[in-house]
């Protein structure tokens, strides 16, 4: 599997035994830990999301933070899992407008894109800890993914894709995870990410049933 990309492998994650539901106390305790991880990477990147920080900001004792999660790496992909979750609601409230699918995915994910944008640091930590990932950490990559996908299919108006389109949106997420890293790392601009992304998702065209008669 590719942990540098947001395609997760969904076969590894769906092996293990879903984790019990947590309670009200339980998420809360989460969300504060999520929390803290955003604010401690927006201000200093990955090197800045120390465990016992992130639990000393959270309230939480550095053992339950563990309990939580096993190490950086999980905390920094479920940190990202979090944030795709808060886009994905703004854009089921505010939806791309384009005349077609494939200008209607181009805009959201360059809106995701500028979202990211405004926290680069926040953005570079959890693009480095997705890179990082090993596969003790498959299955919150694979829910990346998966909300990910679900952002895309959003904004291509489709409930039941083909395997022709999920091979484009796979191609799609691809290109747009890539056009993330270019950019943190100052090899890309802003103007070329869009070039990229309205191109790649012209692929959209390419996988469109024909209409019938």
């Amino acid at each position: 599997m590719d942990h540098g990309s947001w395609i997760g492998d969904s076969m590894t994650a769906d092996a293990r035994p879903a984790a019990p539901a947590l309670t009200e106390r339980q998420e809360a305790r989460r969300r504060r830990i999520l929390h803290a991880s955003a604010q401690l990477a927006s201000r200093g990147g990955f090197e800045a999301v120390q465990m016992r920080e992130v639990a000393e900001a959270a309230g939480v004792a550095l053992g339950t933070l563990y309990r939580y999660f096993p190490s950086k790496i999980h905390l920094l992909v479920a940190t990202m899992q979090d944030q795709l979750q808060h886009m994905h609601t703004t854009l089921r409230k505010r939806p791309p407008a384009g005349d077609d699918a494939a200008q209607r995915v181009a805009e959201t994910l360059m809106r995701a894109f500028r979202a990211l944008q405004r926290e680069p640091h926040l953005a570079d930590a959890m693009v480095r800890a997705l890179t990082f990932a090993d596969r003790s950490v498959s299955p919150e990559v694979d829910t990346v993914s998966r909300l990910t996908t679900a952002i895309i299919l959003d904004a291509m108006g489709l409930e039941h894709p083909t395997p022709e389109q999920l091979s484009a949106v796979r191609v799609i997420e691809h290109t747009w995870h890539s056009a993330l890293i270019t950019w943190l790392s100052g090899r890309a601009s802003i103007a070329q990410v869009k070039i990229d992304i309205e191109t790649v998702c012209r692929l959209i065209d390419l996988t469109a049933e024909p209409e019938r008669d």
